[in-house]
């Protein structure tokens, strides 16, 4: 083994490994591999770069701005939109017919955003039949995987061609793929129909309510967590806004309607005032509003010593400024969390003129905001060593009292003896989460514990000096005296009307609100709409959801004006479910988009145009005619996948170039005596397979496609058998939910598992094996 095939295989591992694990994004590992063998000389300067304008990547980056402009001018959808119509009501036959509309959109399109499209129409078709979205999603699903590997115009099978044309063979043409694909897709669909659909979940994910209509009430399980608090006549909360009550922050639940005079008030603003006897209607777990009330009886102390206790020889105040180059820019106080990454307090923040002493958690920080913190001497003084804060100045009590009223924010309370309080840490409290309210030390007997950490237990008769207004202490008296009303007062009936809709979304393919929490992107600032639930692998998450972060496959159950969903709508991170807001679309354009499909079609058939040169010249027609405006035409790329495929394409040649494809494949040759040419492809294709259920197979395809041409060139079989083989096994991408974003896409609108794939994927996948190599057998012989 030579230090080049020693160091393709060492960057081979660290790609696996970052794949797999998910530690790093994979078009950033793809790049991380482009630079080292580049800057090892694996590769020329020219070859690490020269994918970005490769005939294959120039031809996927275009198919996506085409599948966009299909979209865009209602091609897509007539087709979509007319599945009802032929497939009737039964199960097989709609399972036939979805499957059918979706192999042959994917035949043409790009398969993550046929299943974007598909996804809604087939949740539409799931409400009108009453069949569970459960028993129609996966097939769909798969239907768009089996249907791209019909034509070239997938990228799976764009990079197949293209290792051909890299090692001097005549690519793969537009239809090359078509008779092998079609029988695997027609296979697929019947074993889908008849067998397959035996190995779907049947969840009662969803209920029938009046007639054929259902219930998203029902299916997120919304009544179970109904409770109602009355608004007592001597209550604090009397003309006080939802907004200022906190009420959501202080118990994780969702306020989703107030009854007031016999009338129902449904998702009310946040600025609407409460009255005396207004009924609360609240959705969530019981227990958190329980556990919240064990906050009563919070016996108030004498506060005039209160300062004095937070500062001492060894903990001290200072006012530090944000630099101009801080990393904590632009970021909540919530998400930057002081006390644990810092070991500090921040008590108040100075923005220009504005003194801001509370609700601090929700404030962005920005350069030159000054901070009024306390901590350890030390810990003090070595702030300004680090690029976030310069101009620490240590700050007088003097200071406190006058420029920062800080005796006034200061209040000593008693944990009472009964208190649910006693044995639990800070963190799990929640005070932190109440109205910006914070324990910045804790009087425990004779002993003070001046700079309490969030895992600090509370013990009987502690002492909690807290930072705080005044009339925070008590609206928190007013949440407490809230009165529990019977069940049968919090049964609605209808949770929506006229004006006030339930709606269900999920997350787009390339949404980029992935990963962060509903807190972080201020959905309901943003959007008016408030999230009411989650469904997440098959079950409904109902509280705390403002800190869950979001994940790909997620179905998020939305509660609104349905005027506010065109906003969302528009966003393009989220798509819409239910059909509240149908998409605007250029219909007038329609016969434009069909033609020049044809064009890009006929010119690659008959060989007029190399099929990147039609596709990118199909693009340019489809913006200059106005069939998309050129802002669609940048938003509709997947820029991740570009680059993960670009990437990546430089290993391919390393691999190729070092010797590493021969070294692996003569050590698979070895087995060619026991198992013969068919047992080599056999164990190729479940190689391919097993690798695609933890691997991006467009970066499988690349680095295995030199060894796939190597093991032909021993072997003296048809590259074009073998390469049909590696196609075919990456596109059978069916045994888990991260094996294509398709199958992300469906698992939270149909309440899937991870291991509901892997029980219809792996029979569907030995079906589509066994069909494929006998189809390769005959269309491409060895």
């Amino acid at each position: 083994m030579t230090i080049e095939i020693l160091l393709v295989a060492l960057i081979l591992v660290f790609a696996l490994i970052f794949f797999i694990s998910g530690k790093l994004r994979v078009d950033v590992t793809a790049l991380i591999v482009l630079c080292f063998l580049a800057i090892t000389g694996l590769v020329t300067p020219r070859e690490a770069v020269a994918a970005f304008g490769n005939p294959a990547v120039v031809t996927i980056w275009t198919m996506y701005i085409l599948s966009a402009a299909l979209v865009k001018t209602n091609i897509a959808n007539m087709i979509g939109n007319n599945v009802l119509k032929f497939s009737g009501k039964s199960e097989t036959s709609l399972i036939i017919v979805i499957m059918s509309f979706s192999g042959l959109l994917s035949a043409f399109m790009n398969n993550i955003g046929v299943a974007a499209l598909m996804l809604p129409v087939v949740m539409s078709i799931s409400r009108i039949t009453g069949h569970s979205p459960s028993r129609l999603l996966i097939p769909m699903a798969f239907g768009v995987l089996l249907g791209g590997f019909t034509t070239i115009l997938t990228t799976i099978n764009l990079l197949v061609s293209d290792a051909l044309r890299e090692n001097n063979f005549t690519p793969f043409g537009l239809f090359d793929f078509t008779p092998v694909g079609i029988v695997v897709l027609i296979s697929g669909i019947l074993f889908m129909a008849f067998l397959g659909k035996r190995f779907l979940p049947k969840r009662n994910l969803v209920k029938e309510t009046l007639g054929t209509e259902i219930n998203l009430k029902d299916q997120y399980e919304l009544q179970e967590r109904m409770n109602a608090l009355k608004v007592p006549d001597d209550s604090f909360l009397i003309d006080k806004s939802i907004s200022e009550i906190n009420i959501g922050t202080v118990t994780g639940l969702t306020v989703v309607a107030i009854l007031r005079n016999h009338k129902t008030m449904l998702a009310p603003d946040p600025s609407t005032k409460l009255n005396a006897n207004d009924v609360i209607i609240i959705e969530g777990r019981l227990d958190r509003l329980k556990e919240f009330r064990g906050w009563q009886n919070l016996q108030l102390e004498d506060n005039h010593s209160a300062l004095n206790i937070l500062i001492s020889d060894e903990i001290k105040f200072a006012e530090v400024t944000v630099a101009e180059n801080s990393s904590i820019i632009n970021k909540s106080y919530y998400e930057i969390n002081f006390r644990k990454n810092y070991r500090i307090n921040v008590l108040a923040i100075k923005q220009g003129e504005t003194l801001k002493r509370s609700h601090l958690a929700s404030h962005i920080i920005q350069k030159g905001d000054v901070l009024l913190i306390r901590g350890k001497e030390e810990i003090l003084e070595k702030l300004t060593s680090t690029s976030n804060f310069v101009k620490c100045r240590k700050v007088s009590k003097d200071d406190l009292e006058k420029q920062y009223s800080l005796q006034e924010r200061l209040f000593i309370v008693k944990i009472a003896q009964d208190s649910t309080l006693i044995d639990k840490t800070l963190s799990k409290s929640r005070m932190g989460a109440v109205f910006g309210l914070h324990v910045v030390a804790i009087i425990r007997g004779e002993k003070i514990i001046t700079m309490p950490g969030q895992d600090e237990i509370i013990q009987h008769n502690d002492k909690l000096v807290i930072s705080c207004r005044k009339d925070d202490l008590d609206l928190l008296r007013g949440l407490q005296n809230l009165q529990f009303e019977s069940e049968s007062t919090a049964k609605i009936d209808n949770l929506e009307s006229d004006q006030v809709g339930l709606i269900e979304v999920s997350l787009a393919p390339r949404s980029n609100v992935a990963g962060k929490t509903l807190r972080d992107i201020h959905f309901r600032e943003k959007y008016g709409l408030q999230v009411i639930a989650i469904w997440r692998e098959g079950k409904a998450i109902r509280t705390n959801l403002r800190d869950i972060e979001l994940r790909f496959g997620d179905a998020l159950l939305l509660m609104g004006k349905r005027e506010k969903v065109k906003t969302l709508k528009a966003d393009g991170d989220y798509i819409i479910l239910s059909q509240e807001a149908p998409q605007i679309l250029n219909k007038k354009k329609a016969p434009v988009s069909g033609g020049i499909l044809l064009f890009f079609v006929f010119a690659v058939f008959l060989g007029w145009l190399p099929i990147s040169t039609a596709a990118l010249s199909a693009v340019v027609l489809m913006i200059i005619t106005g069939c998309l405006a050129i802002e669609d035409v940048y938003k509709s790329i997947d820029w991740k996948a570009i680059f993960l495929i670009a990437g990546m394409m430089p290993l391919g040649i390393a691999i190729q170039k070092t010797g590493t494809a021969d070294l692996v494949s003569a050590h698979i040759l070895s087995l060619h005596n026991f198992i013969g040419d068919w047992g080599i492809l056999i164990l190729l294709y479940l190689l391919i397979t097993a690798a695609g259920a933890f691997i991006p197979t467009s970066a499988l395809v690349v680095f295995m496609a030199p060894i796939f041409i190597s093991i032909s060139q021993q072997l003296g079989i048809s590259p074009y058998a073998i390469m049909m083989v590696l196609a075919v096994s990456a596109s059978a991408s069916f045994i888990s939910p991260v094996s294509h974003p398709a199958n992300v896409l469906v698992m939270g609108p149909g309440g899937y598992k991870f291991s509901d794939y892997t029980k219809v994927g792996l029979p569907l996948t030995i079906v589509v094996m066994i069909i494929g190599l006998i189809m390769i057998s005959v269309f491409w012989p060895l």
